[in-house]
């Protein structure tokens, strides 16, 4: 089986203002996070798509791998309310 990473859909970039600099950043904020598996012969790199079948094209890669314990999620704590319903455990 090949390994698994965790990929970010992300939505319609918003600007962050901060009190001290008015001009602000664009930012995407994450819609669903999603599982994937690695591509072919290249671990580095994410596979066409997830494993809900979505294209990761323009999906980020999130740092670091997928738990690799016995019963704990594949995806990062912070990210459950946006994890993909057809992947959560």
């Amino acid at each position: 089986m090949s390994d698994m990473v965790v990929v970010y859909e992300l939505g319609k970039p918003v600007t962050a203002r901060s009190s001290r600099d008015a001009s602000g950043d664009e930012q995407r904020p994450v819609r669903r996070v999603h599982a994937a598996p690695t591509a072919p012969g290249e671990p580095a790199a994410t596979g066409p798509r997830t494993l809900c079948g979505k294209d990761t094209f323009a999906m980020e890669t999130a740092r670091g791998k997928p738990a690799e314990h016995p019963g704990a999620p594949w995806y990062p704590r912070s990210t459950r309310p946006w994890s993909a319903p057809t992947a959560m455990p």
